[in-house]
This record gives C-alpha cells, sequence and structure tokens, in this order.
C-alpha cells in the first residue's frame, strides 16, 4: 500500500535538525527512530487517539500516545475544562494556586503511608530532587539503581565508570558528555530481578544512602524481588525510592506498589498523572523529607496552576472510569490479536505485558527491519504504529475491530517479504536510529 504524503512534515524536520538543538525536546518522538523520511513528524491537532499532521493526514494512534502521558487519550474533554478554567482565572499571581493544596491532600489519600508531597514539572526533575531528599536525609553519596530515571548529572555519572552500565535500563548508549567526572562511582546500577547484584553493591560499598528503581515495567518481580530491596534499604538505612513516572496509574492506582504491598520512602510520579500537561509530583514520609526542607529546591514554573489543575481533574476521572482496569484489559486483547494474526500467517512473535504498554517482538534474524517493516505498512492503512502500545481509555472495541483489519493485512505482507527474503528492499529509507544515536 502507497504510503501518506508527508511532505509538510519532513520538510520542517529537515529545518529542525539544523535550528533545534537535538532536533526534538523528547529523544523518543525523534521522527528517524520511528521510520526515515516517511514518519508524520509534526501534528496540527490530537484528540482521543485521532492525530491529524501538517499535510492533513489523520491517524489513529497505536503507539506511544504521546509517550505515556495521555492515558485517558488526548484532549481530555473533562481535563481540558480544568485547565482552561485557571487559564482564563489566571495561571500565575504573586499568591499561591489553592490546587497545590487539594493535590497534596488526594494525593495523601492514595499513600496512606505518607505525610508530604513536592512537585515539579517533570520525570527526570522530580527524579532529581527525590535523590537531593534522600541524600540530605542520609548524609551519604552513593546511589544504587535499577532503571531508567532521566537525563540529569546524577543519573548519566554511572556511565563515566563503564561506558555501558546504563545499557540495560531502557536506552542504551547514552554518553554522559558534560557530567562532572567528580561524580564516578556515586551511582551504581544492578539488574531487575537479580537481587544478588545489590546485595554485591552493599558489601562493597558503605556509602550507599540511596535505592532508586522502578518496581515495574516490563518485567514481573519474582522471587519476592521488591521485598528483599526493602529490607536491604532498611538494613543499611538506605532512602528506598520507586520510580513510578512510567508505570504510575498505568500499573496499579495510583502505583504499581500498592499492588505489591511493598511500600517506598519516597514515590514519584509525572507523565500520567495530569494526561499531557507539565507536572511530576514527589510523595513521601515525612522524617525522611523533613531535612531537605533546608536545601534549595525551587523553580518559578513549580508554582504554576495549570499542572496541579489537571493532575487533580485526571486523578477524578481515572477513579471515576476505572482507568487502570481499562488500560490493562484492553492491552491484552491488543496482544490477543496480534497472536491471532501473527498465527495466522505463520509469524513468528512474542506478545509480552503489561496490558498497560503491551508489545511484540518479532522471533527472527531480521526483527528490526520486520519491525520497520511493520510501522511502515500501518502508517499507509492509517496508523501510528509501533510493536509497543501505550494503551489509553480512549481506545474503544470499535479502533480495535479496524485495527485488526489493517494488522491482518500488514502481517500477510511481512509474512510474504520473509518468505521471499526481501524484507530490507521493501524498506526504502533503511533502518531507523536505535538507541541513543546523534543527531546527523
Amino acid at each position: 500500500m502507497k504510503s501518506k504524503r508527508v511532505t509538510t512534515s519532513q520538510a520542517l524536520w529537515k529545518k529542525a535538525k539544523r535550528i533545534v538543538h537535538g532536533g526534538v525536546p523528547l529523544l523518543s518522538k525523534k521522527p528517524d527512530r520511528f521510520l526515515r523520511g516517511v514518519w508524520p513528524a509534526y501534528f496540527t491537532q490530537a484528540k482521543g487517539i485521532v492525530v491529524e499532521d501538517l499535510d492533513g493526514n489523520t491517524f489513529l494512534d497505536f503507539s506511544y500516545m504521546g509517550v505515556g502521558p495521555n492515558l485517558l487519550g488526548y484532549a481530555d474533554p473533562d481535563v481540558n475544562a480544568a485547565v482552561k478554567k485557571v487559564v482564563d482565572s489566571g495561571n500565575q499571581s504573586t499568591l499561591n494556586g489553592p490546587e497545590d493544596v487539594e493535590l497534596a491532600e488526594l494525593l495523601l489519600k492514595l499513600h496512606p503511608w505518607a505525610d508530604q508531597v513536592r512537585y515539579a514539572r517533570g520525570g527526570g526533575d522530580i527524579a532529581s530532587m527525590a535523590v537531593r531528599v534522600a541524600r540530605a536525609h542520609t548524609g551519604k553519596d552513593a546511589i544504587a539503581f535499577c532503571g531508567y530515571h532521566g537525563w540529569h548529572d546524577w543519573y548519566l555519572s554511572s556511565n563515566l565508570a563503564k561506558d555501558k552500565n546504563l545499557d540495560g535500563h531502557l536506552l542504551p548508549g547514552l554518553e554522559p558528555l558534560g557530567v562532572p567526572r567528580a561524580l564516578k562511582g556515586t551511582v551504581l546500577p544492578f539488574t531487575f530481578n537479580k537481587i544478588e547484584e545489590l546485595e554485591a553493591l552493599i558489601k562493597n560499598r558503605k556509602d550507599i544512602g540511596t535505592i532508586i528503581m522502578e518496581p515495574m515495567r516490563h518485567q514481573e518481580p519474582r522471587n519476592d524481588f521488591l521485598q528483599k530491596v526493602r529490607a536491604i534499604a532498611d538494613k543499611i538505612g538506605a532512602v528506598l525510592i520507586f520510580d513510578e513516572i512510567s508505570s504510575g496509574f498505568r500499573l496499579g492506582f495510583p502505583g504499581y506498589h500498592t499492588k505489591s504491598g511493598v511500600i517506598p520512602d519516597l514515590v514519584i510520579y509525572s507523565k500520567a498523572l495530569s494526561n499531557g500537561f507539565p507536572m511530576a509530583a514527589l510523595v513521601g514520609k515525612r522524617d525522611v523529607m523533613k531535612e531537605a526542607e533546608a536545601s534549595f529546591i525551587s523553580s518559578t514554573y513549580h508554582s504554576e496552576r495549570v499542572g496541579p489543575a489537571a493532575a487533580l481533574a485526571t486523578l477524578k476521572k481515572m477513579q471515576k472510569v476505572r482507568a487502570t482496569s481499562y488500560v490493562d484489559k484492553m492491552g491484552w486483547e491488543i496482544g490477543k490479536l496480534w497472536e491471532s494474526a501473527a498465527k495466522k500467517h505463520g509469524l513468528p512473535i512474542l506478545v509480552e505485558g503489561p496490558g498497560a504498554f503491551i508489545n511484540f517482538t518479532f522471533r527472527h534474524k531480521e526483527a528490526a527491519a520486520l519491525k520497520t517493516l511493520f510501522t511502515q505498512e500501518m502508517l499507509a492503512h492509517g496508523y501510528l504504529a509501533t510493536a509497543t502500545i501505550y494503551v489509553s481509555y480512549a481506545h474503544k472495541d470499535t479502533h480495535l475491530a479496524a485495527y485488526a483489519k489493517a494488522v491482518d493485512a500488514v502481517f500477510a505482507v511481512l509474512a510474504e517479504a520473509i518468505k521471499k527474503g526481501d524484507i530490507r528492499t521493501r524498506l526504502p529509507h533503511g533502518l531507523p536510529e536505535s538507541g541513543f544515536a546523534r543527531l546527523t
């Protein structure tokens, strides 16, 4: 099927590569990571799961949904109404917005183990804030981490000691350029579900005062892994931070830790917290957070009203419609759809959860090329499609029926490409960028 015309978007992308540092503000939205030359890089409107690009094409988003924030769907009317209200009445003032207090009360109600909250406006910022709080409490510099935690110096410094320290934590090849070498050896990785690695760290280092980790992404914790991490934190007097920036409200309400029964000292949220509007929150125990009151943590835009207003409206609606359980169920329905189509066409795939960001991989030597061909052909059918879907409440059964037909047609193309051995010749623009690639 012939690809849609995306000349306006691609022309703007070429300009952006010259004048926007890094091309895009968010690496995960870099067009060349999806499909070189034909990815509709820019949008004019997004509502529900429908996205319109600069060339007037419309697509259904069965991919990243804004890279995770839009659990309720794009431009949710209830969230937008709350935001418009504070925009019209004034977003900033010399005085503070009462939404700060209302949101804190709601977050503490959802976290009965916690006593206080702090706010930021992005995931990387709130992770750095949590690390600052933890270090202030323990007086120890060293950090043990598992998972992806953003772009700030404290995290990237792990690759000063060994350039592949971060490779198993979502994005490989992250360069610590510009990170002070004095931070070398202060941030130490351990692998999810391998408690022996954390045990080895604490045996060899007595200065670890912070353990930060994602309690769940694509793997379920096994053999009481989270409980054992909690026990180690207690044993060495470390602050345990659960990073629920991605898992929050998707894998549990409010977070996965509530399902696991393992309580951290601090937990951080962003992404789905406010359905696409900038907002982040740190929720924690008073005895851990009190020392950091004397630490300077302050930013003008941490006091604007849109973020808290959006978060309040988002949390209330997610509770009302049971969005967390909805996206889990819908995700597994999509997974079954993939498996059925793959079986029909003899495609070797593996579907993995969790349902909220369901994904599949091709079990084939040309897996990367097949994944790219899938995206290319689905685009021609009118879908922003990847092998991972951040499922939203706006994905409905009617969308699923049409998506199933498109997947069936595209999987037939992929099966034919495997049979003829011409997968790569069907990709006129080659493979997309993978991992962290410099802008070229």
